[in-house]
């Protein structure tokens, strides 16, 4: 990487002007979405790429997505992008997470050479498949689970290809909303070009280019410098599914942490094989989840891109549950199992370093469709506690980072009533410091509809640290009868749904 081109104060500048367009990008598709779960909840992610495909600034958004992206940009770069291209691209086995997360990507080319890319991901709430919302837990091949959409034109030299937008969107329940969603992010795309053009306007386009090195070569040495003041050494740790859809067993996740000077290598030997259900992780998803154990260590000044993780090398046995092949099932995977492998990976680094109890490791996707209309929602829950403090309550932990939808925009687009929504008192882990609290939401449904669960932690609480207390496990409930972790079932109206989350693991002894 080149270094010293720019002073400090240039790259200090430079740096904030990339990540404000990164940002700017993130703020264009929430603006200009059309379904709840990207303009309320704003289940997205944006980024922007180097013309070598590094990723060189993002938004701070949604942790499973960003790590992965760095796969989808090397998919459609292999498929020769011009100037006024835009590409989508879901398919898990070539560069995406999980069928409903739809990435765009777009040739960065101010003056007609590309020298980036625009890079945009949305979670959209139905992509078709076997039940509304596209997340059944019941899928048992990835076909089952929605269109797959390998590395296609959505736009050629600035025009829709019509045929190919109109044969994505007739294999959805909510054409109209989807519509609307990729026009967003092919917005959001475009703002990144325009500002990237501005930005060469104002520096000149070798010091644009320059900065986009220096940035990466930074933020490596930064990340160096950390991984060098952790303790040499090997560490391990085991954590489990509860289940995969097919069957209640525990499915282990095991992780092996080296340590060694300035570089750190995560080896998952010894984790289960890729299983029946849908719990599987393709290794874009695996490499988000280390991504974001690694990114806890860091101070928050450092910046988030290629350089983060250029010290970290992942070894995930092909085949296996964190190395899924085509076509296992893998729509739990990017949301259960990817919280799972963070929490795996973060009880390692404890050995390591001073990091808080576990936190609820869950999503809690709750799938809500009918005729017409799907919801999709993550519940958030309690954090752990550490030796700060006690673990904050009510939010979404790990590799989710999203907003809730307010009761006002659930009730106004969807059959559907909030009968209750409240933290779940008590249920974070004691100890010196507590864990934080879960929540329950409770809904009713006002038609028949679809429902389906996808959750985790409702047998094995989140741990606790320094003889902290576990966290209490989640529960779900239809009407008064418990479901398992996951479950997909029909709705008769004036059913209700429950979800109570889990709380955070406690800090401490709390006759300490």
């Amino acid at each position: 990487m080149s270094e010293g081109r720019l002073d400090p104060v240039t790259l200090s500048v430079l740096a904030s002007a990339l990540s404000g367009i990164s940002e700017e990008m993130g703020a264009v598709l929430v603006r200009g979405s059309y379904s709840s779960n990207i303009k309320e909840r704003r289940d997205c992610s944006t980024a922007l790429f180097d013309g070598k495909g590094r990723m060189v600034a993002q938004a701070e958004h949604i942790p499973v997505h960003l790590g992965a992206m760095p796969e989808a940009v090397a998919a459609i770069m292999d498929r020769d992008p011009e100037p006024g291209d835009v590409f989508a691209i879901n398919d898990p086995y070539s560069g995406g997470t999980h069928l409903p997360d739809i990435t765009l990507v777009s040739p960065v080319a101010p003056d007609g050479d590309t020298i980036g890319y625009a890079v945009t991901r949305a979670h959209h709430s139905d992509v078709g498949g076997m039940r509304p919302g596209s997340a059944p837990s019941d899928s048992r091949e990835i076909f089952q689970e929605g269109i797959i959409i390998p590395p296609v034109r959505l736009v050629r030299g600035g025009e829709y290809v019509d045929d190919v937008l109109e044969l994505l969107l007739a294999n959805v329940r909510t054409p109209a909303l989807r519509r609307g969603d990729l026009r967003a992010q092919i917005a959001a795309n475009q703002i990144a070009e325009q500002r990237v053009r501005e930005l060469i306007e104002r520096r000149g386009k070798e010091t644009v280019l320059a900065a986009f090195d220096e940035v990466i070569s930074y933020t490596e040495r930064r990340t160096r410098e950390v991984v060098r003041d952790l303790p040499d050494g090997k560490y391990s740790a085991e954590d489990f599914m509860e289940g995969d859809g097919t069957t209640d067993e525990d499915i282990p996740i095991r992780a092996k942490v080296v340590i060694e000077d300035d570089s750190m290598s995560i080896d998952f030997s010894g984790t289960a094989d890729a299983v029946r259900g849908n719990v599987n992780c393709p290794l874009a998803v695996t490499r988000s989840a280390c991504y974001f154990a690694l990114r806890v260590l860091l101070p928050g000044d450092i910046p988030a891109n290629a350089g983060t993780y250029a010290p970290l090398d992942i070894t995930a046995p092909a085949g296996s549950l964190v190395n899924a092949q085509s076509p296992s099932a893998v729509v739990a995977g990017n949301v259960e199992t990817s919280s799972r492998i963070a929490d795996t990976v973060l009880a390692a680094l404890s050995g390591a370093a001073a990091l808080p109890a576990q936190g609820q490791g869950t999503m809690n996707n709750l799938v809500i469709g009918g005729p017409g209309w799907t919801y999709y929602e993550t519940i958030g829950g309690g954090q752990g506690a550490s030796e700060k403090g006690p673990g904050p309550s009510g939010v979404h932990v790990g590799m989710s980072n999203t907003l809730n939808t307010p009761i006002e925009a659930f009730e106004l687009e969807y059959p559907m009533r909030v009968e209750r929504y409240e933290l779940l008192y008590g249920s974070g882990g004691d100890g010196e410091n507590r864990g934080g609290d879960g929540i329950v939401r409770s809904v009713k449904v006002l038609e028949p509809a679809s429902l389906s669960l996808l959750t985790d932690r409702r047998r094995h609480g989140p741990r606790g640290l320094e003889a902290g207390e576990p966290g209490r496990v989640g529960r779900n409930l239809l009407n008064d009868e418990e479901l398992p972790p996951k479950a997909s079932m029909e709705m008769e109206q004036g059913d209700v749904v429950t979800v109570e989350t889990p709380g955070g693991g406690g800090y401490g002894s709390k006759e300490d």
